[in-house]
């Protein structure tokens, strides 16, 4: 049996729980025994209560009590982080039949419970690097690179990075990070991207398309951020823009999803009184085709020091949907990399406002055959290389091997 442990899991929004499951459902249909825990409540919205046992096609799912009380306040995050992962040790030391264990960053030391119980059973584990700590704390400046917690985080990564048979990283730049923190890794290790949800994601026509209608956005040129808003993906500049475009009367700025950085976001349309921008929340899965679909251009946003220790996945969907991209961060990075392979956005550096007020002015004025061709070169591109089943079926190649070390 493969055991996958992950606090966030379908139905929530969240994109590692997606990701995991889409593992978890084609792993199952296989011919493998799956079974997952997960916390019972939202991760972004913990008064949402999920089922505590149920069958999401032939993955058995259980849901662990008192497992997750949301991420809003430091406190409870932890207090479920923790209940959380000592179900998880026991449930990897009681699970009948174990062949493999399966985990991500969600929560972010769950490989190290999941690890050393695995030891006790004798099995494999699979670890899929979503981000890594403690570089993120210490580029956030939340933890000093020399102090206790750093060095504790640092020991945990490196061990489970030494007992791990398979290492999934999430790009070049990432796999660069892990590769001194264990002898030998590069025989265990996969970079690849994760994928986009193509299956929720076909295109819609913005005339017909319900969630600009019903946002009064027929004739407006939207830009959209949609995903997690933190403090990693920063969005100062492109809010400063915002605030400089708020008389233009065709340009509409849509900040969608949840995350640490909404405050940030809601505080600075509060604040200047934007008509020209709107927060909302993360949307259903089933309607991500439509949200996606209603932008002109999609922002991806990366922090300059946080190359390699995050992913920005969100350019995934952006190119499914085959829009443009506006993009934040620095260069060299992943993003960097694919734009300059296929031409399909525009680049601006944290702190200009004045050349990112250029660029959406520039992109708001584009022919709409020349936005068109830059999304379709965005869709073929995702499609040539970076589909979702060809990189399912990757890592799931990879992953049926650890079950036959």
């Amino acid at each position: 049996m493969l055991l996958v442990l992950t606090q966030v899991f379908l139905p929530d929004p969240a994109s590692v729980g997606q990701h995991m499951a889409d593992v978890a459902v084609d792993m199952a249909r296989r011919g493998h025994r799956v079974r997952v825990y997960a916390a019972n409540r939202g991760y972004e919205d913990p008064k949402r209560k999920y089922l505590p046992r149920e069958n999401l096609h032939g993955v058995d799912v259980r849901r662990l009590p008192l497992s997750s009380f949301g991420k809003k306040r430091i406190l409870t995050r932890l207090i479920g982080t923790v209940i959380f992962m000592l179900q998880a040790f026991l449930v990897t030391l009681l699970t009948p039949d174990l062949e493999c264990v399966f985990f991500s960053t969600s929560p972010p030391m769950i490989g190290l419970v999941a690890s050393i119980a695995a030891a006790f059973r004798r099995v494999p584990v699979a670890y899929w690097a979503m981000d890594l700590n403690p570089d993120q704390l210490i580029v956030l400046g939340k933890i000093r690179a020399d102090s206790l917690a750093a060095r504790v985080l640092e020991a945990v990564n490196r061990f489970i990075l030494r007992r791990a048979s398979l290492v999934i990283a999430l790009d070049r730049f990432m796999a660069d990070r892990l590769r001194p923190r264990a002898a030998n890794l590069d025989g265990r290790l996969l970079v690849m991207p994760p994928w986009s949800h193509d299956e929720h994601l076909d295109p819609v026509d913005p005339a017909t398309n319900p969630f600009r209608l019903r946002l009064d956005l027929a004739d407006k040129f939207v830009i959209m951020y949609s995903g997690n808003h933190s403090p990693s993906n920063p969005l100062t500049t492109l809010l400063e823009a915002a605030v400089r475009l708020k008389d233009d009367p065709k340009v509409r700025f849509l900040f969608v999803g949840g995350g640490l950085g909404k405050v940030e976001v809601e505080k600075t349309i509060g604040e200047h009184g934007l008509k020209n921008a709107l927060s909302l929340p993360y949307q259903p899965l089933a309607d991500l085709k439509y949200s996606l679909s209603a932008a002109d251009v999609h922002v991806v946003s990366l922090g300059d020091a946080m190359v390699g220790v995050i992913h920005p996945c969100k350019v995934y969907g952006a190119m499914h949907v085959g829009r443009p991209v506006l993009y934040f961060g620095p260069r060299p990075s992943h993003i960097s990399d694919l734009m300059d392979e296929s031409p399909f956005g525009v680049q601006v550096k944290h702190g200009d406002v004045a050349g990112a007020v250029a660029a959406i002015e520039r992109l708001r004025d584009a022919a709409p055959a020349e936005l068109r061709r830059m999304g379709e070169v965005a869709h073929q591109t995702l499609a040539r290389s970076l589909s979702a089943a060809a990189l399912r079926d990757r890592l799931c190649d990879r992953l049926e091997k650890v079950f036959r070390l």
